[in-house]
This record gives structure tokens, C-alpha cells and sequence, in this order.
């Protein structure tokens, strides 16, 4: 099948549908639109930077103008139709894609431990025990415990501390709750009311579960967005695209200014592209779904973002907590944002027009979106 042509404008409208960012309130309101958005999404990047609202927080936020952050509370810990778990980066995930990742913590678990340091079969064995018998424990109930030498600058000192995350990564333990970065470690089985822990899922259908996820979060995929950060399933995901192809289940795309590289969407999605869609203004977060992928959304929106906080302060060009601003299909604003929590104020440290010309004419749009972002970050609205 020869590929179609989509200019840049079209993938972005693809995207913006797909992610959910053109209309007002796509998941509805109250404590259910929360597992929905996740579910949808396909996981949430959990932050730990508090320089404004975490970003798990802003991203609900974002798609359910009405979120408050008790919702993702009850879905994790009363209905726990969300659960943690390791993709690209720690994040939230629907708990119906959990078999999904029971291989990895059955083979993969040693990748993450590594950051935290050695962990002995009797380490495990000691704390998974005392979870059973004492119930749900967070680091702070062990802090009375002798401390080691750290095996590098950001290892845990505390053997336990090295313990919990080994249990977690294998999926022994699970975190059946947090505030804020505190969590709260229970077992996995006793968490879920489980008789016997979900069978891993095979690899092709593991295929097939993150190609799906991305078609729907994504809207126009290509290799490298289906894979991301996840290089090895690469060869065995083209493959499956064009089998897909081959049955008329997606549809091969060249998108304008990608070169040669192929995108594929499946045949309903090209209805989006015709459908006129309200102008949205969203105060972004730098770890939402639409900008996290930094080559993707370079090619899509011509802007080249760059998350400036880990980069020295004399080279810093936007600031230090940068958040896009998107209005309708362009991002017209990047914002140096900080919370003030104790004079309840929203901080703009640095205001940067972004695109050529005209860009000022949003500014009326964009302050009617800090306000509300303010409402949302100080508990007021």
C-alpha cells in the first residue's frame, strides 16, 4: 500500500485529538474521569519535582478541568483501577494492562535495583516478610535502622530502603498509596485481593498492547514513538505494523518533514483530520504525553523544546521550570512558572513568546489560563 500524505498541520490535528487536548472536558468530571484518562493515555509520568504542581497532577488536570487530586487517590487506593509501575520512567498504568509488565518484573527487575544497590535474597525475604506480618509500611517506619555506607552519590543508605524498591520492581510489592513522595508499600497480592497473581502476558501480545496504546494516544505512531525508550522492541514492532498493513488494519503515512521515515494510523483516525475542533488553551506540563517525546514534538509544532532545570543557570535560555503553552494547534508561549505556596501565588519568572509574529495577540488567552492554573495549583478552584 502506498503511503498518504499528511501535511504538518493534519498530524497535529491527529495528535491533539488523539491526546485529547481539543476539546473542553473529554473525560467528563468527578473521581471516574481520572482512571479513564489514564486508561486512555496508557500511563501518567509520575514527577518529583515540586517546583509547580507534580506532573502526574497538571496532566490530569489539563484533560479534566474539574480534577482534584483526592481522584487519583481513590483510583489508586480504594478502587485501585491505577497501580506503578515502570514504562519509560516510573508512572501510573490502567491495573488492566498489569499483565503487561509481569514479565519485566520477572526478568527485568535487576535493570532498576541497580541505582539503588545490592540486595541479598535475604534482604527481600526480610522485608516482604515483615509487610506480611505487620502490614503496610513506608520508608519512614524503618528509619530507625542502621544506615550503610552509600555504593554511590544518589544510592540508599538504608538496606531496607534498597529492599522495598528490589520488591517493588518485582512485583511483590506494590505502592498502595502516596503523599505526595512518600509511598506506602503493601503486598501485591493483599493489595488487589488476588488468590493467585496474573499470568504474564506473551511478547507478541505485550506487541500488540503497546502498539495499541500508542495508535490511541498518539493518533499518527511511528517506530520510534510506538518504542520509545524501548530500542530492542523495535525490529519485532515494525514487523507488526506491517503485517498490519498487510490486513488493512493501518494505513502507511509520510508525514510533511519527516523524510523517510513512515508513520502509520489506522483508517478511522483520518475522520479527525476533517472535524473542526474548539480552540483549547493548555499550560503544559514539560512531562506531558504531547511534549515528552522531544524529536516528535519538534517535527509536529516546529518548536524545539528543552528542559532547562537540569542545565547550569548561565546557560538556561527559558528558565528553569519551563512550561509550552498550547492555543488551538500551535504553541505560542513558553512559561517559566513556581508556585509560591507561602504567599499563594503563581510566579511567571520569565514570559517567552514562541513562533513568528501575531504571538501577542494570545495574551488575554494565556492569562485566562494562568488564572485557572493558579485556582488549580493553591486548592481554590
Amino acid at each position: 500500500m502506498l503511503p498518504i500524505h499528511l501535511t504538518a498541520a493534519q498530524t497535529r490535528r491527529l495528535w491533539l485529538h488523539a491526546q485529547r487536548l481539543d476539546t473542553a472536558e473529554p473525560f467528563g468530571s468527578g473521581p471516574a474521569a481520572t482512571p479513564a484518562a489514564v486508561a486512555h493515555l496508557g500511563y501518567l509520568q509520575i514527577d518529583t519535582i515540586y517546583v509547580i504542581e507534580r506532573s502526574h497532577h497538571h496532566i490530569l488536570h489539563t484533560r479534566i478541568p474539574s480534577y482534584r487530586r483526592e481522584h487519583l487517590h481513590q483510583a489508586q487506593t480504594v478502587d485501585k483501577t491505577v497501580f506503578e509501575y515502570w514504562t519509560h520512567a516510573l508512572s501510573y498504568l490502567p491495573t488492566e494492562s498489569l499483565p503487561f509488565y509481569v514479565r519485566a518484573m520477572r526478568r527485568e527487575w535487576q535493570r532498576r535495583v541497580v541505582w539503588y544497590g545490592k540486595v541479598s535474597p535475604g534482604d527481600l525475604r526480610r522485608v516482604v516478610s515483615h509487610i506480611r506480618r505487620n502490614g503496610p509500611i513506608t520508608i519512614r517506619d524503618m528509619d530507625t535502622e542502621v544506615r550503610e555506607a552509600k555504593d554511590y552519590a544518589w544510592g540508599s543508605r538504608k538496606p531496607a530502603k534498597r529492599a522495598l524498591e528490589a520488591a517493588f520492581y518485582k512485583g511483590l510489592v506494590t505502592i498502595s498509596r502516596r503523599a505526595g513522595m512518600l509511598k506506602t508499600y503493601e503486598l501485591t497480592s493483599r493489595h488487589f485481593g488476588w488468590d493467585r497473581p496474573p499470568r504474564a502476558a506473551i511478547e507478541r501480545d505485550t506487541l500488540h498492547y503497546l502498539l495499541d496504546r500508542a495508535l490511541r494516544a498518539q493518533g499518527v505512531v511511528s517506530l520510534d514513538s510506538a518504542c520509545y525508550l524501548d530500542a530492542g522492541r523495535k525490529p519485532a514492532m515494525r514487523r507488526l505494523a506491517e503485517a498490519s498493513v498487510r490486513r488493512g488494519e493501518l494505513i502507511p503515512v509520510q508525514v510533511e518533514g519527516a523524510g523517510s521515515t513512515t508513520h502509520w494510523i489506522r483508517p478511522d483516525a483520518l475522520e479527525a483530520v476533517t472535524e473542526p475542533a474548539a480552540e483549547q488553551t493548555h499550560i503544559l506540563s514539560p512531562f506531558d504525553p504531547l511534549v515528552i517525546q522531544r524529536k516528535r514534538f519538534r517535527l509536529f509544532f516546529g518548536y524545539d523544546y528543552r528542559f532547562e532545570a537540569y542545565v547550569p543557570r548561565d546557560k538556561r535560555v527559558f528558565g528553569y521550570f519551563v512550561c509550552p503553552v498550547l492555543i488551538g494547534d500551535r504553541i505560542v508561549a513558553a512559561l517559566d512558572l513556581k508556585t509560591d505556596r507561602e504567599r499563594e501565588r503563581l510566579l511567571v519568572q520569565r514570559w517567552h513568546w514562541v513562533g513568528r509574529g501575531g504571538a501577542r495577540a494570545y495574551r488575554r488567552q494565556v492569562e485566562e489560563a494562568l488564572h485557572r492554573f493558579e485556582r488549580f495549583q493553591l486548592g481554590r478552584s
